[in-house]
């Protein structure tokens, strides 16, 4: 029996024999060009050698210096190697670029606190010219090495330069805002530190509750008033300034003699009477008079005064002379109290804006520190880039290389080469070295291409998973049909044992067996499709009324080829074509028991339809009709149809293959259908029950048929899809009655 590893790498090497093959040819023919090539290598150049290291700094005075000398050890190859000293070389030693290249700089820090050095070598055939290149290399390394230090100090000091202008002006704008701040608030700070404004804040209190006090007093004086008057303020001033008019008191006088006159002719005579009429005329004028006079004297030439009744002026105008005085006295009360109230209300603004200011102080005393520190730091920093100016400009002439040299050049003798391999030991080499890289790549490919190659394999992963294994189909094969998929309908197949072994495990086993199975797999072309007719024929075939459901809507039905009418038609109303289950099941005519849906697909709205309540009636309407009921669903990998119908279903059946199913996607889904509850972080959720798999394509050796052939489908879950012949016709669809 081979081992599962060596059938793997045959299988392997069936696949990947190209590229193995290829890779032998390639390492024999680079192996053999290399053995051709080969020649007695000519005699090593000279390698000239000279060391240079870091001087130790003499006595500094600026720390600019000292800061430049250190950085002056931090140096690279490429710093040194500029295009000046390059030139520089190239032109006293008169060689080329190209021969330039031989030349190498190596820069080895220092160990122990021993200073670093830095290595130069050049390769010349010529053992004079390679010391000059070297010693003429070193002295322009050395001149560098002091450019690269002045430029930094020059650096500097442009840099430290051109920020002293930004930092003057920044150092006057800050003094200026303080300036500024001195003029708008310092009389106002300067009357919290000398007291003045609380004094003020005091002062204003102490006053405003005087003027409270004399307006308490004026008050109780207008109430005691107006109790002796029986008047309010407003009534006292009408009746003082009618009593006090001379025109009124005459119209007063002449009403009350007209009206003793009226009073005395009235006992004699009637109202008719020409005297009595006349008076009455003359006290009805004299009243008009006492009412004009009466708005003149109120309200400005009777403008805005009321309309006042005779009797009402009559009364108002008789304050004797001690009365009006108490009205008088009333009324300069009434002034006297309206002048307090509005100066208690401007002596309380005037309290509230010396406290609101008095509030202000310790944000204007914080302001007044925060621009004193500015000013303080931008001072602090402009006085340190003077000092560093300063220290910079002298550190000019302290200025010097960084390196010395330790090592003058030298160039050693060099011993002669030893001769090279003969070309076929080169080809043998390279053709051994071919056979095992091609056979490491094979072996490679056949890793990283995550597939199982026997079906083997996937038996031993699926029982790793603890996933049942329904049953092994073998690969089904017909040397008498061009066909890629053949469908077992003949009834002496000698596949067909297979499959019933698989029904049986399948819809026998358990108290409670399925009737309603999904059919689906991981990636595609493992004949998922296949499986599921040839499982349905091996359960039509024993005696049970058998269902196939092709729920693949995106691609076209396959029912044609086992001699079904398809309508065109039902793509159009898919929900209608579901809706009428006598219509949409087909009677297969060469298999006794075996009936299908066919898929009106292509559909565009498919997960619409899945999810629809037709497909839901449909489903629970055919668990009652038949004794099995096999659902097909496109690949787990390509879409959520599975999950989208499992529920409806008993479960779900994976179907995998030899050389097709990929280990990863078929390790994510069992993880997915297999997690245990106790693996679950999160609240318990529905999950999809397998209820096994079936190993599809397996090499089983079987016996030959005893008579008959194989008949086939085209195109199920394959690549190529020959067309179907035209030679048998489809057969009519049945009536309702008969198709049930």
């Amino acid at each position: 029996m081979t081992l599962p590893i060596v059938k793997r790498y045959l299988i392997a090497f069936e696949n990947y024999k190209v590229a193995g093959l290829a890779a032998f040819v390639v390492a024999l023919g680079i192996s053999g060009g290399v053995g051709m090539i080969l020649e007695a290598p000519p005699r090593p150049p000279y390698e000239a050698r000279g060391v240079l290291t870091y001087k130790n700094p003499p006595v500094l005075f600026s720390q600019t210096g000292q800061n430049i000398r250190q950085q002056g050890q931090q140096l690279t190859d490429r710093m040194l190697l500029q295009p000046r000293v390059i030139e520089a070389v190239l032109n006293e030693t008169m060689i080329t670029p190209r021969d330039f290249r031989n030349a190498r700089v190596q820069i080895r820090p220092g160990e122990g606190g021993q200073p670093g050095t830095i290595q130069v070598t050049f390769r010349d055939y010529n053992r004079d010219r390679s010391v000059e290149v070297v010693n003429v290399l070193m002295r322009e390394i050395i001149e560098q090495s002091r450019l690269i230090n002045t430029e930094q100090l020059r650096n500097i000091i442009d840099t430290i330069q051109d920020r002293m202008g930004p930092a003057r002006a920044d150092l006057r704008e800050a003094e200026n805002t303080l300036e500024e701040y001195d003029r708008r608030e310092g009389a106002t700070l300067l009357a919290i530190t000398s007291g003045s404004l609380p004094q003020s804040i005091i002062s204003n209190r102490n006053h405003v509750e005087q003027l409270e006090l004399r307006l308490d007093s004026i008050n109780a004086q207008i109430a005691s008033l107006e109790g002796r008057l029986g008047l309010n303020v407003d009534q006292a001033y009408v009746s003082q300034a009618l009593t006090a008019d001379p025109i009124i008191a005459q119209l007063r006088v002449q009403l009350y003699q007209i009206e003793s006159q009226l009073e005395f002719l009235r006992k004699d005579f009637t109202d008719a009477h020409p005297q009595v009429a006349d008076l009455i005329k003359q006290q009805q004028a004299s009243e008009q008079q006492l009412q004009a006079r009466a708005s003149e004297v109120l309200g400005g030439h009777g403008v805005a005064a009321p309309l006042r009744q005779v009797d009402q002026i009559r009364v108002d105008s008789s304050l004797d002379p001690s009365r009006q005085q108490i009205a008088q006295n009333l009324i300069n009360l009434q002034t006297q109290q309206e002048t307090l109230l509005q100066e208690i209300a401007t002596s309380r603004e005037v309290g509230q804006r010396l406290e609101r200011e008095y509030a202000t102080i310790p944000n204007k005393q914080m302001e007044k520190m925060r621009l004193e520190q500015q000013v303080g730091y931008r001072q602090a920093l402009y006085d340190k880039m003077q000092a560093q100016l300063a220290d910079a400009q002298a550190a000019e002439a302290e200025t010097v290389s960084s390196l010395q040299v330790v090592q003058e050049a030298a160039a050693p003798d060099v011993e002669d080469p030893p001769p090279p391999p003969s070309l076929i030991l080169v080809m043998a080499a390279g053709g051994f070295g071919g056979v095992i890289v091609g056979a490491v790549l094979i072996f490679a490919l056949g890793i990283l291409s995550g597939k199982f190659y026997t079906w083997e394999e996937i038996q031993g992963a699926l029982k790793e998973r603890e996933i049942p294994i329904l049953g092994v189909v073998p690969n089904v094969l017909d040397d008498h049909a061009d066909w890629d998929m053949p469908l077992l309908l003949h009834h002496n197949s000698r596949y067909l044992e297979p499959y019933e072994q698989v029904r049986s495990n399948l819809f026998s086993n358990g108290q409670k067996p399925p009737k309603v199975v999904l059919m689906t797999s991981t990636k595609g072309p493992e004949g998922k499709t296949l499986t599921a007719y040839n499982l349905a024929i091996a359960s039509a075939k024993a005696g049970k009324r058998t269902l196939i459901i092709e729920a693949d809507l995106r691609s076209p039905s396959q029912a044609e080829r086992m001699r079904l009418a398809i309508d065109s038609q039902d793509r159009w109303e898919p929900l209608r074509y579901y809706g009428d289950l006598n219509n949409c099941i087909r009677m297969v005519p060469d298999v006794e028991n075996l009936y299908v849906i066919p898929s009106p697909g292509p559909l565009k709205q498919v997960t619409a339809v899945l999810e629809s309540s037709e497909m839901r009636r449909l489903l629970k309407e055919v668990r009652h009709r038949f004794d099995v009921v096999i659902v097909d669903v496109p690949a787990w990998s390509d879409h959520n149809d599975a999950l989208t119908l499992e529920p409806l279903t008993d479960g779900m059946v994976l179907v995998a293959r030899a050389n097709c199913t990929m280990s990863a996607q078929m390790n994510q889904l069992a993880d997915q259908l297999t997690e245990t509850d106790e693996e679950q972080t999160g609240p318990k959720k529905y999950r999809p029950k397998l209820l096994g798999a079936i190993i599809n394509g397996a090499e089983l050796g079987l016996l030959p048929e005893d008579d008959g052939e194989l008949i086939d489908i085209q195109g199920i879950d394959s690549l190529d899809r020959p067309a179907l012949p035209r030679d048998s016709q489809p057969i009519p669809q049945l009536p309702s009655g008969a198709r049930r």
